[in-house]
């Protein structure tokens, strides 16, 4: 072979060599992304993705809303043992305060059940359950057991009206939870609630403390249903509480003495 096609022949090997190069960075690169794809770094299921910042670099362009399902929940985000305390009816300015000092004490947080009305009363009251880390749910405005059995116009009016009251009182706080007075729960009204970010909420252990039968009673109800599920049903309103707040001060040590450690209600999964 001549120097003329050494020389051609070396050519040739070089060219080779980096399109084998450049191919193989290609291949990296995209088997990279496409692994950060499947890992969910972008978002993980169940939470709200954001979109790259826009060119001005202000913060996101867009947020993917989080789909809240319409059945009924009664399970903990924490699973296991852990349960989920839920107070209904209020606020109250005698005994919801004194609630929410029982709360801190055992450094347990709670969903409250508010009726829009009593928002409206009590903005004060809502912004503490707010500011002590408390979870927000609406509880129709006039609680009404019977509404399941009226037009969906009222129920639409009674969910609506009291979800802008308590988030006026909250100072714009998110209200992540319905629940339906006395369970008066429909597809449509499920449906309304999971449509405005709102799960539906039940419970599984009703200590009927609104019927006041003394606080040994509601602690030994706590007791004996809690392997019935764990969401735990109280109340701060519609009446005399202090039989409820004498419970919380003996149910909230034992809990935490059996191993079952205050969660919150699940809000996006099935």
């Amino acid at each position: 072979m001549g120097l003329k096609g050494k020389y051609t022949a070396h050519i040739a090997a070089v060219a080779s060599a980096v399109a084998l190069s450049l191919a193989a960075w290609g291949t990296a690169v995209l088997t990279d992304s496409e692994a950060e794809a499947s890992s969910g770094a972008g978002a993980g299921a169940g939470q709200e993705r954001q979109v790259p910042p826009t060119e001005e670099g202000k913060g996101p362009a867009k947020v993917t809303p989080v789909k809240v399902p319409e059945s009924i929940v009664h399970a903990a985000e924490a699973g296991g043992k852990a349960v989920n305390i839920t107070i209904d009816d209020g606020p109250d300015p005698r005994w919801t305060p004194q609630i929410l000092d029982v709360l801190r004490e055992n450094d347990v947080k709670a969903v409250f059940c508010i009726v829009g009305q009593r928002a409206k009363e009590y903005p004060q009251l809502v912004k503490r359950v707010v500011a002590e880390g408390h979870k927000l749910c609406d509880h129709t405005m006039d609680h009404d057991t019977t509404m399941d059995r009226k037009p969906f116009a009222y129920q639409k009016q009674q969910i609506l009206d009291a979800k802008r009251l308590i988030e006026e009182a909250a100072g714009g706080a998110k209200i992540e939870y319905y629940r339906a007075p006395g369970g008066a729960f429909t597809p449509d009204s499920r449906k309304l609630a999971a449509g405005e970010g709102m799960r539906p909420l039940g419970w599984n252990v009703d200590t009927k403390d609104f019927e006041r039968p003394g606080a040994g009673v509601i602690v030994n109800t706590v007791k004996s249903e809690l392997s019935n599920g764990p969401t735990i049903l109280f109340h701060d309103g519609g009446g005399e509480r202090s039989q409820t707040v004498a419970a919380l001060r003996e149910v909230l040590p034992w809990l935490k003495s059996q191993g079952h450690p205050t969660s919150f209600p699940v809000r996006t999964a099935p």
